[in-house]
């Protein structure tokens, strides 16, 4: 039977194969709470009760996009991963809850467990960066759908806040102040345009050395995995200092911070107050793309916007540098 399953592309025993290097990658991410080990039909995970008594739980799933074309391009598979739980958990801290476990859905068309383990490496570095566990996942081998080293990658994640913590757009009041949480780079948004301008519109490589970028490799810089915010907004969250988040993904800043504000409240950014990273620059010189167009694609060096009551916002401050960020004052919320 299994060599019948295998003429038809589907290999069994590399899959058993890619399972048992996983484990010592899903091993780093385990937390208390975990119920399960990874092969079981379920992730199980118990929820603490006595820190959250009124539970609200909260999900997100989220895939890497077209950045996964350059990753096999390059042969590079330790790094998107970490773009997979990124943009899941970054969205559920903006809800104000703490990730708890995380899914992974990866679909290849051939079972390569290198090549797999590499892969599952980058989610459990997110997740330990994320304070959250691999509680199980799906590898599925899809011949005729994929190419022989062509996959996507894909996640899924639960978090949990007491009720009262979830935060609303009605959270949000007149006169905050809006701080910026700087980006690593393009995250994993806007690689359609990306690959346009740099590969089909010029004929930039992979490889190229670019002086634009700090004389890095092109490709190294756009493989630049998504940054994780939920370690150091945490704090803020426990000390009750944050009104409303705003992740910047597709859309930039105009379609991403007005989900946080109640509709009676606009905001006005000061688009001096930071260093738009060379990335983003020499996408626009070599693309001739408008700034405006910039802004509504990519988050321009700015990951993470958080709404802050004008009083509170020294501390917020200072919180965030002791976390290792280089948190900026970008602008406010007022009346529309």
């Amino acid at each position: 039977m299994r060599n019948n399953y295998k003429a038809a592309g589907v290999d069994v025993e590399a899959g058993y194969e890619a399972v048992e290097k996983m484990k010592k990658h899903v091993a780093r991410t385990q937390k208390p709470g975990a119920l399960s080990s990874l092969g079981g039909f379920g992730g199980l995970f118990g929820l603490d009760l006595e820190r959250f008594n009124h539970p609200v739980l909260v999900s997100g799933t989220d895939g890497v996009g077209t950045k996964l074309i350059l990753a096999m391009a390059m042969t590079i598979y330790d790094t998107i991963g970490i773009d997979a739980v990124a943009m899941v958990v970054n969205d559920i801290i903006a809800q104000g809850a703490e990730p708890l476990f995380f899914l992974d859905y990866l679909a290849v068309g051939k079972n390569n467990p290198d090549r797999i383990a590499d892969i599952v490496s980058g989610i459990a570095e997110g997740c330990v960066q994320a304070g959250c566990e691999i509680v199980g996942g799906e590898t599925a081998e899809m011949p005729d759908m994929y190419s022989d080293e062509e996959f996507d990658v894909a996640g899924f994640a639960v978090g949990a806040a007491n009720k009262e913590d979830v935060l609303t757009p009605e959270r949000v009041e007149d006169g905050d102040v809006l701080i910026g949480l700087l980006s690593s780079g393009l995250h994993s948004n806007g690689f359609s345009l990306v690959r346009k301008i740099l590969f089909k519109d010029h004929d930039y490589q992979l490889t190229d050395i670019i002086p634009e970028l700090n004389n890095q490799r092109l490709g190294d810089v756009l493989l630049t995995p998504t940054k994780i915010y939920v370690q150091a907004v945490l704090p803020l969250l426990n000390k009750h200092l944050i009104h409303g988040i705003s992740h910047i993904t597709g859309g930039g800043f105009s379609e991403n911070i007005p989900r946080m504000l109640p509709e009676n409240l606009t905001y006005h950014i000061d688009y001096s107050a930071w260093e738009v990273p060379s990335i983003f620059r020499f996408l626009g010189k070599v693309g001739e793309i408008d700034i405006s167009e910039l802004y509504d694609v990519f988050n321009m060096g700015i990951g993470m916007v958080l709404a802050v009551a004008p009083d509170q916002v020294d501390e917020v401050m200072t919180i965030l540098r002791a976390q290792e960020e280089k948190p900026v004052v970008i602008g406010d919320v007022h009346v529309a």
